[in-house]
């Protein structure tokens, strides 16, 4: 296990990647709201997902108007909200994790809470707590330079999406300013378990992606079974699962919520049959 602080966000996410193709797969992203269904199964959650075969983790930031997030990530968010929690509460969630050895941790938030948090408290946060950056999809390449400039000194990674309305020269340079992977947003709308990929257009995405960059790629938005996790990890280099795995504990809590997760988290990474 590497020690939190020898190596920074950025080394530590690029080694991840590294391990997962050395390995002969993609990674495997999961997504969890902190603080839903509450703080302590979350905390749980975050220490055991190394274990469950996760090799990155996003933990997102529970936000009252989620402009990218699909009816389920939009309630988990409210419940952790109807609970109290904050970005502090977050970051500490995050942190305690990464002291433990979880894997690589990014935030996922919007602008707007870490503009009101502070761009250089933020980033600051995140590198002490070992937490190895943030995405923020709502901020767009031409407004990044504040939060670039906050996160490029702390090793910080700041993957951008890239969405299937984005044109090929604008893709291609969202893909170049990305840190840690590019986000690949499989499909039209929001999050959603019960939308399909598009994984035809995603190819041929991710092949004039390849020409510009050796950033990896991963592909999120509606990936929610094993046979999407494998075509995925076929044509990129990761696979980011959030809708699917919180249906898949529900409003569950504690040792259910972990048996839970534990098992949706296998089911994506069973052998074909």
């Amino acid at each position: 296990m590497i020690a939190i602080g020898t190596l920074s966000g950025i080394e530590r996410l690029d080694a991840a990647f590294a391990r997962a193709k050395n390995a002969g797969r993609g990674a495997l992203i999961p997504y969890l709201c902190a603080g839903d269904p509450d703080r302590e199964t979350t905390a749980a959650m975050l220490g055991a997902l190394a274990n469950a075969g996760a090799d990155v983790v996003e933990l997102g930031i529970p936000y009252g108007d989620p402009l990218a997030d699909g009816p389920t990530i939009a309630a988990a968010a409210q419940r952790s909200l109807d609970l109290g929690t904050t970005i502090d509460d977050a970051m500490e969630l995050a942190a305690t994790a990464s002291r433990n050895g979880a894997p690589p941790i990014l935030m996922f938030t919007y602008f707007n809470p870490v503009l009101q948090y502070g761009l250089e408290r933020f980033a600051e946060a995140l590198a002490s707590g070992g937490i190895c950056g943030a995405i923020v999809p709502d901020v767009p390449l031409e407004e990044s330079d504040g939060i670039r400039a906050a996160f490029a000194p702390r090793g910080l990674a700041l993957p951008f999406l890239v969405a299937p309305t984005t044109p090929v020269a604008r893709a291609q340079a969202i893909a170049q300013a990305s840190v840690g992977f590019v986000y690949i947003v499989s499909r039209l709308g929001v999050t959603s378990a019960s939308k399909e990929p598009d994984f035809d257009w995603i190819a041929a995405r991710v092949e004039s992606l390849r020409a510009v960059t050796a950033t990896p790629l991963a592909i999120g938005f509606g990936i929610s079974n094993a046979a999407h996790v494998r075509r995925a990890n076929e044509i990129a280099d990761g696979a980011i699962v959030g809708s699917a795995l919180i249906d898949a504990y529900g409003r569950s809590r504690g040792a259910e919520a972990l048996e839970r997760m534990r098992a949706f988290l296998a089911s994506l990474l069973a052998a074909p049959p």
